[in-house]
């Protein structure tokens, strides 16, 4: 299997933030989501070995195997987004972490792919840090938040990195760090994270289709985490809001035929929504996902997907494989995977 969501923690820029001005009130920011008193003690539980499977290279092999996942796509921890940082800064951080996920990947190139960072909260230097990216060894495309700053990825400010990832070939892997404009509400039983990830996906991915920036980027490979959060699986509502409300007809085509454009992982915790899912995209267009290595994750996907009623062997093996190797443009027109 190509596992698409895994995650990695980058210890030269966490060394490097720790130093910074605004770091230490940007931790708090960041604490105040678990204010939760069971919510804080579990993590406080949990989180130094977290750490140690973010960081150990041995470890993250033998979930791996025991997973049963040949090819590791890493990504950055989400909370070394940074979103606070000035553009000196934070070209000093992404440089740090794209270095971190670099040496991971050279360590095991036959088993580690990367998804770069960019400085997602400046938008002409993110556009700049995706063509660097991909320009180096092993890396397929950039992992990036839903909002930074308070600013949505449906800002024209953003059409200059919608314009590199399209020029670039680069995969966007789509990731939220919580709903931020709901954390308040959010914060008892770790809501911040059951609720708050797949709405702010539903969110993000809605408003890229209603103002068109899907038409005007028709090439954009946008892959998105948690399965697409709410949207794939209410895809009935907007669908019928197209239909209804003139208000609502902002772009080209129905609300699905942008869905159907996309890759979703298969972190979804659930056959009955994996195979809503699949109904509402395509089982061409699931790639499988682990969330590694958190609790939220998966840490079984192929009994996930071995447990969706009605798919055809066929369907399997492309949600295992051949999906991610086609989005990944690893195996070449004579069929060879690379």
């Amino acid at each position: 299997m190509i596992d698409l969501h895994a995650h990695a923690s980058s210890p030269s820029a966490a060394a490097l933030a720790a130093r910074m001005p605004d770091h230490a009130e940007q931790a708090r920011a960041m604490a105040a989501r678990y204010r939760d008193p069971r919510t804080a003690a579990h993590m406080a539980r949990v989180q130094p070995e977290w750490e140690h499977r973010l960081t150990d290279l041995d470890t993250r092999l033998a979930h791996m195997d025991a997973a049963g996942v040949d090819l590791q796509v890493v990504s950055v921890n989400p909370g070394q987004y940074y979103h606070w940082a000035d553009p000196d800064d934070a070209m000093a951080l992404t440089a740090a972490i794209n270095d971190d996920l670099a040496a991971l990947v050279e360590r095991r190139p036959d088993r580690f792919l990367a998804f770069g960072t960019v400085a997602l909260q400046h938008p002409a230097l993110a556009a700049e840090q995706l063509a660097n990216v991909m320009d180096r060894r092993g890396f397929v495309g950039v992992q990036i938040s839903t909002q930074a700053g308070g600013t949505d990825l449906s800002d024209p400010a953003y059409e200059v990195l919608w314009n590199a990832a399209e020029r670039h070939g680069a995969v966007v892997f789509l990731h939220p760090l919580g709903c931020p404009q709901m954390t308040e509400r959010l914060t008892p039983a770790y809501l911040n994270n059951i609720v708050g990830q797949p709405l702010e996906t539903a969110v993000a991915l809605s408003l890229l289709i209603f103002t068109g920036v899907l038409d005007r980027h028709p090439e954009l490979r946008l892959c998105v985490a948690h399965g697409g959060g709410y949207l794939p699986t209410y895809l009935g509502r907007s669908e019928h809001a197209y239909r209804v409300r003139p208000d609502s007809r902002t772009m080209e085509h129905p609300p699905g035929h942008y869905l159907r454009r996309m890759w979703f992982d298969s972190v979804v915790h659930s056959p009955g929504v994996a195979r809503a899912l699949i109904e509402a995209v395509g089982s061409d267009r699931v790639v499988i996902g682990t969330d590694y290595p958190f609790d939220m994750g998966d840490a079984d996907p192929a009994a996930l997907v071995d447990a969706v009623a009605g798919l055809t062997d066929e369907a399997r093996a492309s949600i295992y494989r051949g999906n991610a190797e086609r989005l990944l443009s690893l195996t070449p027109p004579d069929g060879t995977v690379l």
